[in-house]
């Protein structure tokens, strides 16, 4: 009883507001307006996110606190005359990957010469110090053990100085100027193949998705709006809304201006991963707009644009405010403090003040567009050029174009029969009344979708159990840049060992131990290949020859050999020496690099290893830490980039088990869940058949998947489970017909919106066309085959409407009223059978 009382009350409030809203029209038109000028404004000066880290790393991440830990034991000498690498901290550096197209050898003598002349060029660069070469080999042939026969690629790394602001900037410029020099290289040398790369081209190839975008989101837009008019129209001149598929999509644009123009103004930055909101959207902002379109067919023509208005709104506002509460919990929890990647966590937040500036421009920027229009039908205007329609025998000596321009069916023309039938001719409307809806709860057609619904469960599976998570940062970017290019040969030439790890112990122990010795090397030898670490043993056992050698002449033996021996002279920054207050020596920490037994292409098999390392940093004797800088994207990214999702899903789930008590019906809610449960299930399988990963995009779009599947599919299943006296099949067709036009109209808007996203050469597009376009398509197949099936033989049941056992004492009394001049009303005939 209580949910039918708080029904009533909802839709009676949504009906004084529509009266309010059609009572005063100008304002709630000008308003939003005004507001989306004033704060969109700010927008056209906004920044961008410079620092992809902040942005795609883990912000909760270990590894950055044992980056912190590991620069204040060993802080880089960046000056001109000391080496140092990359193992610690990438900083400032240009790399360039040269092989040839041929598969030739370069150490041969033709090919080592032209790298050193690329080598002087590079060089020459005067921007920036130069402070350390390194090269390495890829595609490596042996002789023996310790001997290199040839050679398919070989790389060179630059270091730069980076050590305040002018510094940075200035080797920011070399980072450019070191491209160019390469790129104009390659040019006079076509017979190799050279692939550039610096610290900037992540952070540039990220941004430039939304360059390569711009053009193929203005044909998404041009498509849009022409599709949105068609969808509005028909023949009927008069009743056609081509405006208010116009309007309705600019009252989206609206929305997300305003969002933008308010993250703008609180310090927010813009990033590519922003492309994605204008299509969140577009699927919830249009779905709203024909719904209420949808609504306003149902009303009387007869009655006042006001009354038609509150009726509207009575009838589209209360589950358009529903599922728009979904939106704001879901991408809520996404914005909230719980989600750990930045790039989500934001997107979420736009999406958030996006969704609700559009949910109060739809009631009041749209609803007053709707009184507009619906005065112009009342007045038998023509809905594009608002002109008068001259009744049909004028329109009789007209010439067959203007009659054609001018169709319109006037009331006097239409009997009382006809009149609920006025918008028939509306094509979507004729072909969900005269066949689909027929066609779809057909007996012959109920066993093949049920069939189709169980391939569809067979291949959802398949890839559910393949699902992988992604996080090679490649998949981000534009296709055609540097990144992907360098990317691809670095895993072709040289991905065959795992990064460098650094092994740092961080107390004083007893280095001329030799059992301590022995624990060191027991816990790093199951996961050691090729490494320094056991060369560092070696040397510490060749120093401890005696065993009873004391603490002070173990420790100045090691500092003095180690300052002294050539061949270990890379050892000496790997020790840190401490004097006490009687000038004996300590050594307080020291670090050794070793490469792991696994590929660096197999993202599992590192995520093992940190975790095994760091487990057993907990459990061992000596306290070490490991780290690699690739470990700040890598460290707890499969948990934090599922997080969003799944607290999302929880979030959706306890507000459908709470509005329960809150609906007419809680089946409703059941019958949502599961559609819910089912459109994300396939969802994920598809999305992973389609070799889309589990990443930052992908989750998003998931989280907006739950979204549009109850913005689709929750009026169905309310209009079915509250429907009485007949049979399920007549309500399945009764919801199809009421709300199918709706689905139709935003569901063909939506994907010639994205089709334009397929061919932006971007992997971050390709992820989100793809799963935008599998949550639309599935939940399509949901909406239109799936449930109108089920739905006619699983619960709720429906009663027969049931017939009077004794028809001959039936009665029926016919009246004929008539009025005479003084409105009193007089019944004329009397007439029982």
């Amino acid at each position: 009883m209580l949910r039918q009382v708080l029904h009533r009350g909802l839709g009676t409030s949504f009906s004084r507001l529509g009266h309010f809203v059609a009572s005063h029209p100008v304002f709630f038109a000008s308003a939003p307006v005004l507001i989306s000028i004033l704060l969109g404004a700010s927008f056209s000066r906004y920044q961008v996110e410079e620092s992809v880290e902040h942005l795609l790393a883990p912000t909760h991440s270990l590894a950055k606190i044992e980056r912190n830990l590991v620069d204040s034991l060993f802080p880089v000498n960046r000056s001109k005359h000391r080496l140092y690498s990359d193992l610690q901290t990438p900083g400032r550096y240009g790399r360039v990957i040269i092989t040839s197209f041929r598969k030739a050898n370069m150490l041969d003598q033709h090919h080592t010469d032209l790298i050193l002349k690329l080598h002087s060029a590079v060089t020459r660069i005067q921007d920036g110090r130069e402070v350390y070469n390194g090269h390495q080999l890829g595609g490596v042939t042996v002789h023996s053990k310790d001997r290199v026969k040839s050679a398919e690629a070989i790389q060179l790394t630059y270091y730069l100085q980076a050590i305040n602001s002018l510094n940075d900037m200035v080797a920011e410029k070399w980072e450019s100027i070191f491209c160019d020099t390469v790129e104009l290289f390659q040019k006079s040398n076509r017979k190799v193949k050279m692939y550039p790369f610096t610290s900037s081209s992540l952070k540039e190839d990220f941004q430039k998705t939304s360059r390569v975008s711009e053009r193929y989101l203005i044909t998404s837009l041009v498509l849009v709006v022409t599709l949105a008019i068609l969808c509005c129209s028909m023949q009927d001149c008069v009743r056609s809304k081509p405006w208010l598929g116009l309007l309705g999509l600019l009252t989206v644009t609206l929305a997300t201006l305003t969002a933008a123009g308010i993250i703008n103004l609180t310090g927010g930055k813009y990033n590519s991963t922003f492309l994605g909101i204008p299509f969140v959207m577009l699927g919830h902002g249009l779905y709203g707009t024909f719904e209420m379109l949808s609504s306003w067919r149902k009303t009387r023509e007869d009655q006042h644009v006001k009354e038609r208005t509150a009726a509207v709104f009575a009838d589209s506002m209360l589950s358009f405010s529903l599922t728009t509460a979904m939106y704001l919990v879901t991408f809520g929890i996404g914005a909230s403090p719980f989600t750990n990647i930045e790039a989500a966590r934001i997107f979420c937040c736009n999406s958030c003040i996006a969704i609700f500036f559009n949910y109060l421009y739809v009631l009041s920027f749209y609803g007053s567009s709707l009184v507009f229009t619906g005065y112009i039908e009342n007045n038998y205007q023509h809905s594009i050029f608002c002109r008068k329609v001259p009744k049909p025998e004028v329109l009789q000596e007209k010439p067959a174009w203007y009659r054609f321009l001018l169709t319109a069916r006037f009331s006097e023309d239409t009997d009382d029969s006809e009149e609920t039938n006025t918008y028939e001719s509306h094509l979507l409307v004729w072909f969900l009344k005269r066949y689909y809806c027929d066609w779809i709860t057909n007996t012959y057609v109920k066993p093949f979708v049920v069939l189709f619904y169980l391939v569809y469960i067979s291949f959802a599976l398949m890839g559910y159990l393949q699902v992988s998570e992604g996080s090679d940062l490649s998949n981000i970017v534009a296709t055609a840049t540097r990144t992907i290019e360098y990317t691809a040969a670095q895993q072709k030439y040289f991905s065959n060992y795992s990064p460098v790890i650094g092994f740092y112990i961080y107390e004083s122990i007893e280095y001329w131990n030799t059992s301590v010795q022995e624990d060191v090397l027991e816990y790093t030898k199951g996961f050691v290949r090729i490494s320094w670490f056991e060369s560092y043993l070696n040397y510490l056992r060749k120093l401890n020859i005696s065993t009873g050698l004391p603490k002070k002449n173990f420790t100045d033996m090691l500092r003095n050999s180690f300052l002294k021996t050539p061949q270990f002279a890379h050892f000496s920054e790997d020790i840190i020496f401490s004097k006490k207050y009687n000038n004996e020596v300590d050594v307080v920490a020291s670090r050794m690099f070793l490469v792991a037994k696994t590929m660096e292409t197999k993202r599992e098999e590192l995520y093992d290893l940190l975790e095994t390392l760091r487990k057993l940093s907990l459990t061992s004797k000596v306290k070490f830490i490991v780290f690699n800088p690739s470990f700040v994207y890598m460290d707890r990214y499969a948990s934090s980039v599922g997080a969003p999702l799944q607290n999302s899903c929880i979030s959706a789930l306890f507000l459908l088990f709470f509005s329960a008590f809150l609906v007419a019906d809680s089946l409703i809610n059941v019958w949502l869940t599961l559609t819910v449960a089912s459109v994300e299930f396939g969802v994920i399988g598809f999305m992973t058949l389609w070799k889309v990963e589990l990443d930052c995009i992908s989750v998003l779009c998931l989280i907006y998947g739950i979204n549009y599947t109850i913005d689709n599919c929750a009026p169905l299943l309310s209009t079915f489970v509250l429907g009485k006296e007949f049979t399920r099949t007549k309500w399945v067709k009764n919801a199809l017909e009421v709300h199918g036009v709706a689905i139709l109209q935003s569901y063909l808007c939506y994907i010639v919106g994205l089709i334009p996203l397929a061919a932006v050469p971007s992997n971050l597009t390709r992820t989100l066309f793809r799963c935008l376009f599998l949550i639309a398509l599935v939940t399509f197949f949901h909406c239109f085959a799936i449930l109108p099936v089920i739905l006619t033989f699983l619960p709720p049941s429906k009663k027969k409407r049931k017939e009077k056992k004794n028809p001959e004492n039936r009665e029926e009394i016919e009246c004929v009223e008539m009025v005479d001049m003084d409105s009193t009303r007089v019944v004329d005939q009397i007439t029982t059978v």
